[in-house]
């Protein structure tokens, strides 16, 4: 069945009809209880996974022999006119029906006097936990794509710029040398880890509620295994994974605010990056100039040029992470087992969803176009104080303990700043005048920040010659993540 988008969708008509569970009351709902109970303005977008599990749950009931084969032919055939009107935006989406679940099964009992067996041994409890798992399993992959988009898009701009030094900042302070590809590398390494935490949530939605009910179970003879087994819900060797707990099924939303967090984390991620160019793309840096379509201008000052999509991604973040604390405050408090505060899980789910997807396409749209200017990095690189730890470090190889190494450049440092220089314009002499040890730092100097990257050895170090391996290794990843040839 093809995906039925969220959009597109026509006005809600407002019937006033009697509601589902309506046989134990006198009365329907007020008009104003009516609107602040309603969900299915927003969990409309659920149908298709809905109708997905309904054919399962019918296909169920037909093997058990709850409806017959002439009764499962009729529920499916009205559940694929009612998934063509929902895609083409024709179906009539009716407030008074609550939400996404209830209106669908009045639109088929409407179609065939056999939906309205459909609900037989089926909570809307279970029916929402199974429809909102089997959605987020799709959106985790859908995730996981554009993850794997944006780190293309880092790998691609890393290899244009395999030896690019630039400095590597501490506290917003030039620090040591690095490469612009190792540092883009590093957010490559971050997103790794969220598909990781996207793909271990993966695993705990992958079970399956349907047939636990409202939170007992049912007293007929279900085929949970089986209905598992039709939507997906099995493991690496095809066996079904079924919930263990009817009382957890119902009420767990764990897998919900594991997503959110793990969104939360790479949202945070993406901010990082996205301050990065932010701060290189402004006249101070001037390391990178970002394409025209990712940037707008001023409506006063003629010649600004504001780095706007970084800028959104940045400030969407604290919605993202807004979304997580929101839910674990709904939950924190809720008896066992389903409550109706459960139903403002989902705005925050769709609204993380449709964000953090977003700003992962974009940022790898601004990552694939940006423009580094590896001559301004370069002469920000040779900022000599760049260079100051290795010169300790070249003390320690001859014998000097560290911590004296670091009090004798650090003098040096306070020498030069004393006088107005920095410790490149020292002479040889005051080098020596400082202390003996300290005989051949104007040279390393001199060396360059290149030279001395390619002095850096150890494992994870901006080495070029380990930036190359790491690029071709990401490569190969990618390369199989998409399908092609290549090994991890």
């Amino acid at each position: 069945m093809a995906p039925l988008p969220p959009s597109n969708l026509p006005p809600m008509a407002g019937t006033g009809a009697a509601t589902p569970w309506g046989g134990r009351f006198h009365e329907a709902p007020a008009e104003k209880i009516r609107r602040f109970t309603e969900s299915v303005s927003f969990d409309r977008r659920l149908a298709e996974h809905d109708i997905r599990g309904s054919l399962a749950h019918a296909r169920m009931l037909s093997a058990t022999g709850f409806i017959t084969r002439q009764e499962f032919a009729q529920i499916e055939e009205g559940l694929g006119k009612i998934a063509a009107r929902v895609r083409e935006g024709s179906f009539t989406w009716r407030e008074d029906l609550e939400d996404v679940h209830m209106n669908i099964e009045a639109a088929l009992t409407e179609i065939t006097p056999a939906g309205a067996k459909l609900h037989t041994a089926r909570s809307r409890n279970d029916q929402v936990a199974t429809t909102v798992r089997l959605w987020l399993k799709d959106e985790i992959r859908s995730q996981q794509a554009a993850m794997r988009k944006l780190q293309a898009a880092l790998v691609q701009a890393a290899e244009a710029n395999t030896a690019a030094p630039m400095p590597g900042y501490t506290h917003l302070q030039r620090a040591q040398p690095v490469l612009l590809a190792h540092h883009l590398l590093a957010y490559v390494e971050m997103l790794d880890r969220d598909h990781r935490r996207l793909e271990d949530a993966h695993a705990r939605t992958n079970v399956c509620p349907l047939g636990c009910g409202a939170l007992a179970g049912s007293t007929l003879p279900l085929d949970r295994e089986a209905t598992a087994r039709e939507l997906g819900f099995v493991d690496s060797r095809g066996r079904p994974r079924v919930a263990a707990n009817s009382m957890d099924a119902v009420s767990d939303r764990d897998f919900i605010a594991e997503f959110l967090a793990a969104a939360a984390i790479c949202a945070v991620h993406l901010s990082r990056l996205a301050e990065d160019l932010i701060l290189w793309a402004s006249a101070e840096f001037a390391f990178v100039r970002l394409a025209d379509a990712h940037t707008t201008g001023s409506s006063l000052m003629p010649q600004k040029k504001n780095p706007d999509v970084p800028e959104l991604v940045r400030g969407k973040s604290g919605r993202v992470v807004g979304n997580l604390v929101a839910l674990l405050v709904t939950l924190k408090g809720l008896p066992m087992t389903y409550n109706r505060d459960l139903q403002e899980d989902k705005q925050r789910l769709f609204d993380t969803a449709d964000t953090l997807r977003d700003c992962l396409d974009l940022m790898a749209d601004v990552m694939a176009a940006a423009q580094f200017d590896t001559r301004a990095m370069r002469r920000a690189a040779a900022d000599p104080s760049l260079l100051a730890t290795d010169i300790a470090d070249d003390l320690v190889r001859r014998g000097v303990p560290f911590r004296e190494a670091h009090r004798l450049v650090g003098t040096a440092v306070r020498v030069a700043q004393d006088s107005g220089r920095d410790i490149g314009d020292l002479s040889p002499d005051e080098w020596l005048a400082i202390s003996p040890e300290l005989a051949g730092a104007a040279d390393l100097l001199r060396s360059g920040a290149r030279r001395r990257l390619g002095a850096r050895a150890t494992a994870g170090s901006p080495n070029p010659g380990l930036a190359r391996k790491e690029i071709a290794r990401w490569r190969r990843i990618l390369n199989r993540a998409s399908g092609q040839d290549g090994d991890a």
